[in-house]
């Protein structure tokens, strides 16, 4: 089986035309294809789909067996977009159980996810799909009016223009101005932040994916509240054990804090891996091997952070001689559980690499 790619990093079909992705089949890719066109008849990606259509129906004229997908990501184009590709591509994957494949692009933004496919199955080819422009567009002021139109170069270039003169306004309108520079720079601080870990997608996407999981009755939404909940439990303890200890100097205070919030966050993270990986195994079928992975590292972080509270407060002298026994059995069990998360996922990675290439090769 092979299997035609289709990929919309930005994810135009659902901003646009709210298709959600994968989309997978040729008369569903074709019903996306035009929901864009419709809506915006001037995106690339409108082409790329037919594009992939037409090569389905080309190889499948060869008489091949194949199918052919679209795979969606994300309007801020970086880490989150990609992991939500690769998300989409292992679920297509696993319904279809294609050993080879081939690459519609329309541009090099989305071959950069090109590794994607690569490290899953044999990619046979890549067809680039080039649009012919009009050539009576000659107005370069009809050109950076529609580029405007793009939301994602308006929050790139228009929103932060935006802010500096709309602080520094209101500042200058309140002789203040030094409070509107100050106001400034943490504006563009938090904004700058957000902006370099996706930090405001990570939001919208755990919030989404609340969304879904109520309708759907999902048991991880009940899960990830009550480790929010632990988390909450978390700060709680550290701030009693911050108001016990107020007598002592700020860092013995900070020590006691993370102390005392320690365990319970890191038993909400571990209740909330256990739902995600409930609910894989009752849509998928059968239990996640990141769960062992994820487990072990959240073990083995823990019990670092511990080794170094523990580690400060001897070097603090709050802790007497009998901590370093302690510390030491945290640094070194932690650091162990790290590394062997680490192995078990090249190990896992391995059984699957070599699941691909045992499925790909001729039975004898």
């Amino acid at each position: 089986m092979r299997l035609v790619v289709c990929i919309d990093r930005d994810d135009d079909l659902g901003r646009k035309a709210s298709v959600t992705g994968p989309v997978v089949g040729r008369a569903a890719v074709l019903e996306a294809a035009v929901k864009l066109g419709t809506t915006d008849p001037e995106d690339s990606d409108t082409n790329a789909l037919f594009a992939a259509v037409s090569l389905l129906d080309e190889l499948r004229g060869a008489g091949e067996e194949c199918e052919v997908c679209v795979l969606t990501g994300s309007g801020k184009v970086g880490v989150v977009s990609d992991r939500r590709v690769a998300a989409q591509f292992d679920d297509v994957l696993g319904r279809v159980g294609a050993h080879s494949a081939y690459f519609v692009s329309d541009g090099a933004e989305d071959e950069f996810l090109f590794p994607i496919l690569a490290s899953r199955v044999k990619v046979d080819g890549v067809r680039r799909v080039y649009v012919r422009q009009n050539a009576s567009i000659e107005s370069t002021y009809y050109t950076i009016v529609r580029a405007m139109k793009d939301p994602k170069l308006r929050a790139k270039t228009v929103l932060p223009v935006a802010l500096i003169l709309l602080i520094l306004g209101i500042a200058a309108a309140s002789s203040v101005l030094i409070w509107g520079v100050i106001g400034l720079a943490i504006v563009l601080g938090v904004y700058l932040i957000f902006w370099t870990f996706d930090i405001d997608e990570a939001l919208i996407e755990s919030v989404r994916g609340a969304s879904t999981d109520i309708r759907q009755g999902s048991v991880a939404f009940g899960f990830g509240l009550f480790a929010i909940a632990l988390v909450g439990v978390g700060f709680l303890s550290g701030y009693d054990a911050w108001v016990a200890n107020v007598a002592s100097p700020p860092l013995d205070r900070v020590l006691f804090f993370l102390q005392a919030g320690l365990l319970w966050w890191l038993i909400g993270a571990l209740i909330w891996e256990i739902g995600r990986a409930i609910r894989r195994t009752l849509s998928r079928g059968r239990f996640p091997r990141s769960f062992a992975v994820a487990t072990t590292s959240i073990i083995g972080i823990g019990l670092v952070s511990f080794g170094i509270v523990y580690l400060l407060r001897y070097l603090q002298g709050v802790g007497g001689p009998g901590q370093l026994p302690l510390l030491v059995a945290f640094l070194v069990g932690g650091f162990g559980l790290v590394i062997g998360a680490g192995a078990l996922q090249q190990y896992f990675k391995a059984l699957a690499a070599r699941a691909v290439v045992d499925a790909s090769s001729p039975s004898s």
